[in-house]
């Protein structure tokens, strides 16, 4: 059957300023593996066009398509500019203790600080609480609340602590707990439920022996069977996702496992590229074409599933990809555009009250740019540390500068670039990876399959502002 390029959705417009320099625009074609269509991209706005293969030299010769879009593209452009650089933090990482009951084999928190590093009392924890209100209640507007998630190490070590502090400002924060899932029992499951904690649990395999590879306690032991309690547990609860961290140990089974997390019900998951920030991480990165080849067949088996059963299993880092193509201002992920998110969507805030651009440094003292307890929160948003990170932009990185896919990547992760690769200004560790994800989008949009891999609603708040299917 033939289709039509599907029409461009972008999220309402957003205010900015953007200084047009150049003639443009310059529109790449990329090769998506599609019998029937190309792509056509403007690296610089994001803006993209599906046609039909035999018309891809007509278009790129000053044809409708081109002409219809210089007259968006100062749009386009100030859209993204606003999405790159106008936005402010609104969501926080918090730590509220620097241990862990696991010594997971991919950590990106050195292994000192999880077995003996600090935790906060349940004073400083409200504290802490008390002055994030304060300075979100200057910055953010619109009735919005501002998000705090409750990270690891293993938060719940802490669980006296962080449960008073939701209860306290249960009106004031969004709430979500990130979790091993060793220490939800029945009781704190329900007290999260109560107070419509987001509730994220991590389990990388559909069978212990999968499971508990990389995942162990510091004795050597899995917690396979109770994590499994816990799903069942979270069951019919929507504010609930699962992260599975994917390695060269476990990405041959990413069909059974989605198959598993559907079985139980699981409403969405995370099927995040292992972070290659610390050496030990680096023994079970995947190639990324093997990782790409398994990560896109467990998509393949989520969108089966759902014709089956009419349930969705979303894959949160993949639905991400998709909207960064169809409506780029209206992402929910920060990790796949430049500047990503750190320090300027998101700070993160250790259990001694340090304050670091993302989780992902908190290893790296170094991007530490002040401390909760001392410093201004303001202070800290514009100090060098954080700096580096909001400044750091995928026109600075080759071969990402001349990259026609670049705003739907971003050169992920600041992090994993400075350790594995020496520089801020370099490329993270799965190029391949990302790319094989956009042309799988773009062949799912092509062939009007996008709806099975995104949440319901998803595109509630955008309009239409550009219809390529009618040129």
């Amino acid at each position: 059957m033939t289709r039509k390029p599907t029409p461009i959705h972008e999220a309402a417009p957003s205010r900015g300023r953007f200084v047009n320099s150049g003639n443009g625009p310059t529109l790449q074609p990329i090769d998506i593996g599609h019998p029937e269509y190309a792509a056509l991209v403007d690296p610089d706005t994001a803006f993209w066009s599906l046609v039909r293969r035999e018309k891809l030299a007509d278009h790129l010769a000053d044809g409708d398509l081109l002409k219809a879009y210089r007259k968006k593209k100062k749009q386009f452009a100030e859209e993204m500019q606003m999405l790159r650089f106008g936005l402010q933090p609104s969501a926080v990482y918090f730590n509220p203790t620097a241990r862990c009951n696991f010594n997971c084999s991919y950590c990106y928190i050195p292994e000192k600080m999880r077995k003996s590093g600090p935790q906060m009392s349940t004073k400083q924890l409200l504290g802490a609480l008390k002055k994030l209100k304060s300075h979100f209640g200057k910055t953010m507007g619109g009735g919005r609340l501002p998000q705090v998630v409750f990270h690891g190490s293993e938060p719940l070590l802490n669980r006296e602590a962080v449960f008073a502090g939701i209860e306290r400002y249960a009106d004031d924060f969004r709430f979500g707990v990130q979790t091993n899932a060793t220490l939800l029992d029945e009781e704190a499951v329900q007290f999260l439920i109560s107070h419509n904690v987001s509730i994220g649990i991590s389990l990388d395999g559909h069978v212990a022996q999968v499971a508990n590879v990389n995942r162990r306690s510091w004795a050597g032991e899995g917690a396979f069977e109770q994590v499994v309690a816990t799903m069942k547990r979270l069951r019919g609860y929507d504010n609930f996702n699962v992260i599975c961290t994917v390695t060269k140990k476990n990405m041959r089974h990413l069909t059974k496992i989605v198959e598993f997390f559907h079985k139980h019900h699981v409403p969405a998951c995370l099927l995040n590229v292992v972070r290659c920030t610390m050496p030990p991480s680096r023994e079970v990165k995947p190639s990324d074409h093997t990782a790409a080849k398994h990560f896109i067949a467990a998509l393949e088996r989520t969108a089966e599933l759902y014709e089956e059963t009419g349930r969705k299993l979303i894959v949160g880092n993949f639905a991400n990809i998709l909207i960064a193509i169809l409506a780029p201002t209206a992402r929910r992920l920060m990790c796949d555009i430049s500047p990503c998110g750190g320090g300027r969507c998101f700070f993160a805030v250790a259990a001694d009250g340090d304050m670091f651009p993302c989780s992902e440094f908190l290893g790296l003292p170094e991007f530490k740019g002040g401390n909760l307890f001392e410093d201004k929160i303001k202070d800290v948003l514009k100090s060098e540390p954080f700096n580096r990170i909001t400044g750091r932009k995928v026109e600075d990185i080759e071969p990402c500068a001349r990259c026609a896919i670049r705003h739907f990547c971003g050169a992920p992760c600041p992090a994993e670039a400075e350790e594995m690769n020496g520089s801020l200004d370099a490329t993270g560790a799965f190029c391949e990876f990302y790319e094989e994800q956009v042309r799988f989008a773009f062949r799912l949009i092509a062939d009007g399959q996008a709806e099975a891999y995104l949440w319901e609603g998803w595109d509630n708040d955008t309009k239409t502002v550009f219809d390529s299917a009618a040129l």
